[in-house]
């Protein structure tokens, strides 16, 4: 199966929306195979944000991230990239449809309540940066027989 990752940016662990995300994913049929709970460290919001560092709307996103706990995931599934993205929505949540996570919580690109790898080599990538091989759990759920053909 694929992996991605996903992180409830501090905006929507504020609002409670920790649960609501998980639920939405796992409803869907995708696994969670790691979680974690935390205030992101300097040094890694400059690795997992370093495409970004030289842009002007960097500064304010890194004390963003960095202003409260966030919750860290890796979720596996078919696709999983692919579907994760459709259910987040686009990252302007005025153009986000309804129904979509960003779509149903979000006003502000720069509060949009969760990041979502754009491609299995970034997931590759965040992964690595957030998460060490131990800590992500390989499982079966009672119900992948009823999930794919």
């Amino acid at each position: 199966m694929d992996r991605t990752f996903l992180m409830v940016k501090p905006d929507g662990v504020q609002r409670g929306l920790i649960g609501e995300v998980i639920a939405r994913f796992e409803a869907k049929g995708l696994k969670m195979v790691a979680g974690k709970f935390e205030m992101l460290p300097e040094e890694r919001v400059m690795e997992h944000y370093a495409e970004h560092a030289a842009k002007p709307f960097f500064p304010g996103l890194k004390s963003y991230i960095m202003s409260g706990p966030c919750f860290l995931m890796v979720f596996e599934g078919k696709d999983v990239v692919a579907v994760t993205r459709k259910m987040i929505g686009a990252t302007n949540p005025a153009e986000a449809e309804p129904g979509t996570i960003r779509g149903d919580f979000a006003m502000e690109i720069g509060m949009n309540v969760i990041h979502g790898s754009d491609s299995y080599e970034t997931a590759e990538r965040e992964i690595g940066i957030h998460f060490r091989p131990e800590e992500i759990i390989s499982y079966e759920r009672a119900d992948e027989k009823y999930l794919y053909e």
